[in-house]
């Protein structure tokens, strides 16, 4: 079993280094993708140094910023894998918790598993209506693909790598979520959820997603899910 991490990196030059620190010790046979979407803060000279640092990385730069679905669908078309794993380049989410989230694709239970911060494991406590907007996002995505999820938006989502060749990503930035969730559910994937711990940051720690992309989210829930022939 080999696993895909793909990273979308974006303006993350204080975190993106520790965070592929901690996916290069993860226990497993693995190849990393990292997907740089042009940041501006320095993040991409970082990155180029280290792609010729380090031949095993496969590093790919867009020439101009497209979000982050266009960054993940860049990153799917190289994976070799058997699984893939999305992993955002901030520290919010732990890679030490690879285990927890693969275990059901593993013994053979799922397709596609979430990693929900929303199930119980350690949280900062922090942003009350970021937790309103998720729970209010997720409860309208399960309404149109009725199943049962509690955590739509977020990052942790691990899946057979042969899906990629059943749907094509379409959203540019942050509509990836309802996107990937309403191709899931349309393919009748065995879906589980694992609880996850989640080190979430506000604006000033470079938090990114903002409340027109909230708003957004509600449209994208519609339009991918009303569109059933769309793959």
């Amino acid at each position: 079993m080999k696993l895909s991490i793909v990273i979308p990196v974006y303006n993350e030059k204080d975190t993106f280094l520790p965070l592929l620190d901690r996916v290069r010790q993860t226990p497993f046979d693995k190849e990393i993708i990292l997907v740089e979407d042009c940041s501006t803060d320095g993040t991409r000279d970082i990155l180029k140094k280290l792609a010729e640092e380090d031949t095993s990385l496969k590093c790919i730069f867009h020439e101009k910023n497209m979000g982050k679905g266009a960054a993940l669908a860049t990153g799917f078309k190289h994976v070799e894998g058997d699984i893939v794993i999305i992993q955002d380049a901030d520290l919010e989410y732990n890679p030490e918790e690879y285990p927890v989230i693969l275990a059901p694709i593993l013994d053979g239970r799922a397709d596609v598993v979430y990693g929900s911060r929303f199930l119980g494991s350690p949280q900062r406590v922090h942003l009350f209506w970021h937790y309103v907007g998720n729970k209010a996002f997720t409860l309208f995505s399960n309404i149109f693909t009725n199943i049962n999820l509690t955590d739509m938006e977020t990052c942790y989502k691990a899946f057979r790598a042969t899906l990629l060749t059943r749907f094509t990503i379409r959203s540019k930035r942050f509509g990836i979520e309802p996107e990937i969730t309403a191709k899931f559910a349309r393919l009748k994937c065995k879906i589980y959820e694992v609880p996850v711990s989640y080190s979430g940051r506000d604006y000033a720690e470079g938090k990114k997603i903002g409340w027109k992309d909230g708003v957004a989210a509600f449209f994208w829930i519609v339009y991918y899910n009303l569109n059933r022939s769309m793959h």
